[in-house]
């Protein structure tokens, strides 16, 4: 199962990614995650990424671009793998179609998680309080960024991705389990 899961921050994908990591066994290759392990071990390009992370902006498409490639070559995404948090913009699925097409993979579906843009807000804000703050980037006003940048550059996915016919659009304001079992039921089709 090779698929990519998107939708607004806050929208439950990093939740609903896991859940199908143990589903399915694949990995999640969370591009958030790697990059802040780079930002905790203080590489050079942690180094670069906090910063442009902590204001809300999006890592460069090279930069994320290589990440992928190389994570996408690991013996554990051989079988597939959930792309969480990648392609955030039609350049990165330009070249990640380039990518898979090099490497003889086809996604198998584009997970869609729909939400209330109002509630997100609080969804950050409880996710910040649930962990002490630990994210830099889970405060209101990195929110509103956020979900601005969302619209202007990844919204636009969405559209690219149906021409394709992969898009499968899921109630993200469902419950966790509702929204588990949306999206199983649709993949098992």
């Amino acid at each position: 199962m090779r698929l990519i899961i998107m939708g607004p921050p806050g929208a439950g994908k990093g939740t609903q990614a896991k859940l199908l990591v143990e589903k399915y066994s694949i990995p999640q290759l969370s591009t958030g995650d790697i990059l802040r392990s780079a930002i905790l071990s203080n590489t050079p390009m942690g180094l670069q990424a906090k910063e442009i992370m902590a204001s809300g902006d999006l890592v460069p498409d090279e930069v994320v671009c290589g990440i992928v490639s190389e994570r996408l070559d690991d013996k554990d995404a051989q079988n597939g793998f959930i792309l969480d948090g990648f392609p955030r913009t039609i350049a990165q699925a330009q070249a990640l179609d380039i990518m898979l097409d090099e490497k003889s993979i086809a996604l198998d579906a584009v997970i869609v998680l729909e939400v209330d843009a109002n509630s997100l807000v609080e969804r950050i804000k409880q996710r910040s309080a649930e962990s002490g703050g630990a994210r830099s980037d889970d405060n209101e006003e990195v929110l509103r960024k956020r979900l601005d940048v969302y619209g202007d550059l990844t919204r636009p996915l969405i559209a690219y991705y149906e021409k394709q016919g992969r898009v499968m659009k899921i109630d993200g304001m469902a419950s966790i389990e509702e929204v588990t079992s949306q999206i199983a039921n649709r993949l098992e089709k």
